[in-house]
């Protein structure tokens, strides 16, 4: 953080000052954190003096009781939300300069928010939550500003190069394409929550510090179409980065891919596809259907070898288990195996019609297909007057929808002789089907 603070003065004078001042932001963000669960173990405090009392000589005899309740913590537990006095100071300097400065803060500032969450064995969600505002926050005000993140703004903790010395995928790589999604505001938060955690378990490991043994095998609740596979793939991929597995690949299946229908079939075939995931994810789809009450089924003989499979290959193998939320539950319950080992559920709620809006104009920005003003409103429409019931197939719905409209499209212009290329790349309200179509 000291880093960004330095600007072009280089007196003895000014450095002081402006190490006094980046410590000052330190404690403002150590702080924050200590106090969002209102409950600051002594671990912490006693770590925040000790790592600032060579700035602030009230902190060098000051003990856990005595900072507890005091202005050093609890005037800083709403700092995440705001950005400070000097962040905005740098941005303002670096937008108007052309320069990044604000990033190095930006980097120096989340090193040190997961840093005082690894001070406890396990940190609390309030205290990751926190984290993840303070990033949000930053990230606003720096995109605000059309500050770009600078290419060769330091190495990345969780990411680097490969063995041939190529670029790798970093974690803010990652979490930018994850804010990007549409929609799943909270599918995102708890995401990033999952990588928070796991980003200060490992500052834990790299300190030799004791690490709770958890599961991170997850369930994913909710309708089709609702970005479970989608999030799924990045989340292989933000494991790879935090080197949860070897390899950051995702292995789609269903029971059709697990359960056999003759006896001896099913475990190899169980077998092939967490072979095939290993060192990655291993993404079942309608798990449920893996439970059924016929006694000649196979199905549990499909969970009996993935729960061994799961615990032989703990060390480099992710399952994500999905599908609609109530036969889901059941599922979990079914068996003090699948309990144990899936205790963590993110829910996928249905796409809002503004957001089936967006998805469906990025899919068809994607194929190059612009709508005009009578089309956006006829597509508005449509997703209005569909029924929201089991059959629905939010993003796939859009989906469909578009390629309905091509069809339609294309339809109308072949017959226009010497089309232009606005009327190929163009959708009208012509070609967006009724909404009580049934095509």
């Amino acid at each position: 953080m000291l880093t960004a603070l330095r600007s072009r003065s280089a007196t003895p004078v000014d450095r002081a000052a402006l190490e006094r001042d980046a410590a000052l932001e330190v404690q403002a963000v150590a702080a924050s954190v200590i106090a969002s669960d209102g409950h600051p173990s002594d671990a912490e405090l006693r770590s925040f003096a000790v790592a600032l009392a060579p700035w602030f000589d009230s902190l060098k005899d000051a003990t856990p009781a005595k900072l507890r309740d005091s202005p050093a913590i609890r005037q800083h537990r709403a700092f995440p939300i705001t950005p400070s006095p000097l962040f905005e100071t740098i941005v303002t300097a670096d937008a108007r300069e052309q320069t990044t400065h604000a990033w190095r803060y930006y980097d120096g500032a989340m090193r040190v928010a997961h840093a005082v969450c690894a001070i406890d064995t396990t940190p609390t969600r309030e205290e990751l939550l926190a984290v993840d505002t303070l990033r949000s926050m930053m990230l606003r005000r720096l995109h605000a500003a059309e500050i770009e993140r600078p290419t060769d703004s330091g190495p990345d903790p969780d990411g680097g190069r490969d063995a041939d010395a190529k670029p790798v995928e970093t974690l803010e790589d990652l979490l930018a394409e994850l804010d990007k999604l549409v929609g799943l505001k909270a599918v995102k938060t708890e995401v990033r929550l999952l990588i928070n955690l796991v980003r200060v378990e490992n500052i834990r490991r790299e300190r030799k510090l004791p690490v709770v043994d958890r599961s991170l095998h997850l369930v994913f609740l909710g309708n089709p179409g609702t970005g479970k596979t989608t999030v799924a793939r990045l989340l292989a991929r933000f494991y790879k980065v935090l080197k949860v597995v070897s390899k950051g690949h995702l292995v789609e299946t269903d029971r059709s891919g697990l359960v056999a229908g003759f006896v001896g079939q099913t475990a190899p075939k169980v077998n092939k596809a967490c072979d095939d995931a290993k060192g990655g994810v291993l993404f079942i789809d309608e798990a449920y259907a893996l439970v059924t009450d016929s006694e000649q089924d196979f199905g549990a003989e499909a969970v009996a070898t993935l729960l061994k499979r799961m615990e032989d290959d703990r060390a480099d193998l992710i399952v994500i288990v999905a599908g609609y939320t109530e036969p889901m539950k059941k599922f979990i319950e079914s068996n003090p195996g699948i309990r144990s080992r899936f205790n963590k559920q993110i829910d996928f709620p249905d796409y809002t019609d503004d957001e089936l809006m967006k998805i469906f104009k990025s899919i068809g920005q994607a194929s190059h297909y612009e709508l005009d003003a009578g089309a956006r409103e006829a597509v508005k429409k449509w997703f209005a007057a569909q029924p929201r019931d089991a059959t629905f197939g939010n993003g796939r719905t859009a989906r469909n929808l578009l390629e309905d409209c091509v069809t339609h499209q294309a339809s109308r212009v072949v017959d226009v002789k010497n089309p232009t290329d606005h009327m190929l790349v163009t959708l009208t309200a012509a070609d967006v089907p009724s909404p009580t179509s049934t095509e």
